[in-house]
């Protein structure tokens, strides 16, 4: 029914009007940040009655419950990874505390053990931050939607009950239940959460829109194209979630080495233990030299250098359409040094489009006249080149005639009746039956097979028209180029200090005529897929890391061989997909060079961090092993080094520093 575009008063779906409020963790959903609240509360309690000179006994509790509050999850924590015969740094630190305690250091000891739980639940809380800001996404989907039913009549149903096929309703101002395609409506749809773009978009007949966008002020009808699980925000969500339990070489290496250090600050703190006392040192201070070294040594920010950068780059790029798989794939990403591009689908959207209309000076057409007796043959077939001819007849407005006798030929072309007279629509030398460089029998077939030939030298593909038996006119139909493949062919190059290769199946004038468009010198054209795979161990032979960039099933190999593989993941086949190490959820050719500087700065932070904790740990020890370091000085030292790498990582989890990469 025409009236169920309109906005409707009565009724509203529980979808809302204004945008969803972005989920945050609240600091004390957090275990973590309760018990170090605890621990803060009671220390807090104890240190001015210490203080005052008040009886042991009014402070004494005090301190035993901030021990407990802030102590017991990483002692029962250092306890089974004990069991497990590895040695864990939190436990180090609580024995350090209680060493403290046992020489009547109650408050030093009682501050560690604040400042080390108040570290530990800042830790959790960026954790929780970082994925709240992935998992907000979630929040942007509506929870119901309005499913229009075959009769015309509207039911509200749940987003997740929506299936493949189904058409749903969204009014103005309402958000979007689900992935598919336009049927009917036009409108301007707000789709900044997903594709990062910040001014609405146009959407009408036949255009894509995602769950979650806000729609403007006209109606659409919208065919349900993906499942619930299935749609761009459920997808980046479940990615970066997997991401996120994955770790990079770097962190791996650190953990391996963490072990092997752990136990040998043990085996030196006994030694700072020791030595003194045997050369006459009292025990307390012997003790409490010994307490600090184990403080100021433990690698907890070495630790934490590495993952907070490269997941929180992860989280930014999800957000921003780049689907990066793991933290390996993040860290690799930025060792980049060349790249290798497909041609169809990733240069160029891989649909083709009539690029060009010659019409015969004798035929006595218009271009016009011509394309609309074109698109009328091709109206029935759904071959691509077909679709092309007739979308770029709507695309000008024309009125497609009514045809009878419509016959398709497979490998020739198409023959229908339009307005009494044959039109025939295909190959121009299977319709003539004459090679394109051979000799045609009449004037008119001569001209028709010199412009196709013009057009095939200049990488087109050409169909020809005949009416009557007679050639009429030539159309070419290419691949269209993305907007924005040229400026992404330049930023690859400056990034990675030499101009990108193209790897194409397609043949060698199609390929140099669009390497020429974007900048692109070296063209290796007629690849088989393994043809693909064999330039890339070519180049990788060489010394170069290189980023593979494709969509189809014969790039996986190529995908999968390379350094790093990156699909299109609007485009892709499933295999590429599946095989690649990111993917770009929008096509969009401009996020590469952006997710490779983003890697970078990401790398940077974990060498940052790592300088940062490596001088912390120097500075401390040689003060302590020097001179004296107050053990709470120590403390504070550490875990404050500690919760500055973590902060420095997050860093990247701001949208400027999507901006701002690759500037």
């Amino acid at each position: 029914m025409p009236t169920a575009l309109l906005p409707r008063n009565d009724q509203r779906p529980s979808t809302g009007l204004a945008p969803a409020a972005r989920r945050r963790t609240r600091v004390l959903a957090l275990a973590e940040a309760r018990w170090a609240s605890a621990a803060t509360v009671a220390f807090l309690l104890a240190l001015p009655l210490q203080l005052a000179g008040a009886a042991s006994w009014t402070w004494g509790a005090s301190y035993a419950v901030a021990y407990v509050a802030g102590g017991w999850e990483p002692a029962l924590a250092g306890l089974r990874a004990l069991r497990e015969k590895t040695l864990d740094v939190d436990l180090l630190m609580i024995v350090a505390a209680l060493g403290a305690a046992s020489i009547g250091q109650v408050m030093d000891g009682a501050l560690l053990i604040v400042i080390f739980a108040t570290s530990g639940a800042l830790e959790a809380l960026a954790t929780a931050r970082t994925a709240d800001s992935v998992r907000s996404l979630l929040d942007l989907a509506p929870t119901t939607a309005t499913r229009l039913a075959d009769g015309g009549g509207e039911e509200t149903v749940g987003t997740a009950e929506l299936k493949v096929g189904d058409v749903i309703l969204v009014r103005p101002g309402e958000r979007v239940g689900a992935d598919g395609e336009v049927l009917e409506g036009a409108s301007d749809v707000d789709q900044a959460t997903v594709t990062g773009e910040p001014l609405p978009v146009a959407k009408e007949t036949g255009d894509e829109v995602f769950a979650g966008t806000l729609n403007g002020a006209g109606a659409l009808r919208v065919r349900v194209g993906r499942d619930a699980a299935d749609s761009v925000i459920a997808r980046i969500v479940a990615m970066v979630e997997e991401a996120s339990e994955t770790k990079a070489p770097t962190q791996l290496f650190i953990e391996k080495v963490e072990q092997r250090y752990s136990l040998g600050m043990v085996v030196a703190t006994l030694a700072v233990f020791a030595v003194p006392l045997a050369l006459g040192d009292d025990l307390t201070g012997a003790l409490l030299r010994a307490m600090t070294f184990m403080i100021v040594a433990s690698p907890c920010a070495v630790v934490l250098a590495t993952m907070p950068p490269l997941l929180s780059a992860i989280a930014n790029a999800g957000r921003h359409g780049v689907l990066v798989k793991s933290a390996v794939v993040m860290e690799r990403l930025g060792q980049v040094d060349a790249v290798a591009l497909d041609k169809t689908g990733t240069l160029t959207g891989g649909t083709p489009w009539v690029s060009a209309v010659h019409t015969l000076p004798a035929c006595g057409l218009t271009d016009d006249t011509l394309l609309a007796l074109a698109a009328a043959a091709e109206y029935r077939s759904e071959h691509p080149l077909a679709r092309a001819v007739v979308g770029a007849a709507r695309a000008r407005g024309m009125d497609i005639p009514p045809v009878t006798d419509f016959a398709s030929a497979p490998g020739i072309g198409v023959s229908a009746t339009v307005g009494g007279a044959v039109v025939e629509v295909g190959a121009p030398a299977r319709l003539l039956g004459t090679p394109l460089g051979g000799d045609a029998r009449d004037t008119a077939s001569t001209e028709a097979l010199a412009r196709a030939r013009q057009l095939g030298d200049s990488g087109q593909t050409a169909v020809l028209v005949l009416r009557g038996g007679t050639p009429v006119g030539v159309l070419g139909i290419a691949d269209r180029l993305r907007p924005d493949a040229a400026a992404t062919v330049t930023a690859l190059e400056s990034l990675t200090g030499r101009a990108p290769m193209l790897l194409t199946g397609d043949n060698a004038r199609a390929a140099a005529r669009l390497a020429a468009e974007v900048g692109i010198g070296d063209v290796r054209a007629g690849l088989l897929p393994q043809d693909k795979v064999a330039a890339v161990r070519e180049a990788e032979g060489a010394g170069r890391r290189v980023l593979v960039i494709g969509d189809g099933v014969n790039d996986a190999p190529a995908l999968a061989a390379a350094h790093t593989g990156i699909a299109m993941g609007r485009a892709g086949s499933d295999l590429a997909l599946e095989t690649a190490d990111a993917v770009i959820v929008r096509d969009e050719l401009a996020t590469v060079p952006k997710v490779i500087a983003l890697s970078r700065r990401a790398r940077g932070l974990v060498a940052q961090n790592l300088v940062i904790a490596g001088a912390f740990i120097a500075v401390l020890v040689t003060w302590d092993l020097v001179g004296s370091l107050p053990l709470p000085l120590g403390v504070l030292g550490h875990e404050g080094s500690t919760v500055l790498v973590g902060l420095n990582g997050l860093r990247l989890l701001r949208d400027a520093a999507w901006r701002d990469a690759g500037a």
